[in-house]
């Protein structure tokens, strides 16, 4: 079986690995799309972010659908052919943070692709998983494995919103609107946000947010003045969503954000220095957000009924034969915003 491994920076390699045996309670899965996240592009180019690095050869992917090939002799519920959307979340389920439902900060957590932990949790990016039942999430025969592989990013936006105490009337502020942001917009247009500004730095994202559901866009690269508006009476939006991480957004945010807003962090940069007489004097509440876990059942649901569309947000798919052209292609953000991987050659993958 052939997978995508990441050996160090600008070191990505297709080879042959060995699948696991199948276990009674698990199934086998033929990978059809993966796309590729900023994380997987962190270990391509740069073999890791912040201070998670490579130390052995890691299997990236984690945002993956397929079609399940064998079920376990114990599996009950699935059966072989059924298309599924995949999650990447493994949470040990015993641990103190499992049991206060707070799964996305397992002690023990199996993520796929995830190089926190030594030794590496292996991903997805992979022509077979074995996988477990927990895992698997049906796809309705309309919509196709490209889409359901979209479940993976739209359930952070979903747990963004969760971290944010809901957005029912409010005016509310994207800043980055790449594959995660203009997912996000779609969850905010869903989770009935009464109006939605978003901001980037590049029009192909842009145009993507005014598609998901963004009321107003704004470039600030080429119009940054146009959210001075935003600052009076000491801010106009009761939530923001930082999805750029980018230090300037996130202190733009912060002129514009009205007093006791909810600022939600979701982009992953470096570390910033803070305005805290700001911060104090507004009274705002600055919210990190991680992962996922029960948000990605929700996801499926609204990729399923048509209640989120997530056709504009992937731009490129290429064959696993042209993996590194595909990252090559998600790091221009100027040409693509969601890359996918098709694992079976013809990229037909129903």
């Amino acid at each position: 079986m052939r997978a995508l491994i990441c050996h160090a920076a600008e070191d990505l390699r297709l080879e042959s690995i060995d699948l696991p045996a199948l276990g009674e309670q698990q199934l086998l899965v033929r990978v059809a799309y993966g796309g590729i996240c900023g994380s997987d592009l962190h270990y391509q180019q740069h073999g890791g972010f912040g201070t998670v690095r490579i130390k052995q050869p890691l299997a990236l992917g984690h945002e993956v659908s397929g079609i399940i090939e064998t079920v376990g002799a114990k599996v009950s519920g699935f059966r072989s052919g059924q298309r599924i959307a995949i999650s990447p979340s493994r949470p040990c389920g015993s641990c103190r943070f499992c049991q206060s439902g707070m799964h996305n900060q397992c002690l023990a957590m199996r993520f796929y692709g995830s190089a926190m932990p030594f030794p590496h949790i292996q991903g997805a990016f992979c022509e077979h998983l074995v996988i477990e039942c927990h895992q698997a999430h049906p796809v309705l025969d309309h919509l196709s494995l490209s889409e359901a592989a979209l479940a993976e990013p739209l359930s952070v936006g979903l747990h963004a919103i969760q971290r944010a105490g809901g957005v029912l009337g409010k005016q509310v502020l994207v800043t980055g609107c790449g594959p995660i942001g203009s997912l996000l917009i779609a969850a905010l247009r869903r989770s009935g946000a009464a109006r939605i500004v978003a901001a980037d730095i590049a029009d192909l994202p842009l145009r993507c947010a005014t598609q998901m559901g963004a009321d107003e866009t704004i470039n600030l690269r080429t119009h940054a003045t146009d959210l001075d508006k935003y600052k009076a009476d000491k801010g106009q939006f009761d939530a923001v969503f930082e999805a750029s991480g980018s230090q300037a957004a996130l202190l733009a945010a912060l002129d514009v954000i009205a007093p006791r807003g909810v600022l939600v962090t979701v982009g992953l940069g470096g570390d910033i220095s803070l305005p805290m007489n700001q911060i104090v004097a507004k009274e705002v509440d600055l919210r990190g957000t991680f992962r996922f876990h029960a948000e990605f059942a929700t996801a499926v649901q609204f990729l399923n009924q048509g209640l989120v569309d997530g056709k504009p947000v992937i731009t490129n798919v290429l064959p696993m034969s042209r993996a590194l052209d595909a990252f090559a292609l998600a790091a221009d953000k100027s040409q693509s915003l969601k890359v996918q991987i098709a694992f079976e050659e013809s990229g037909q993958a129903a």
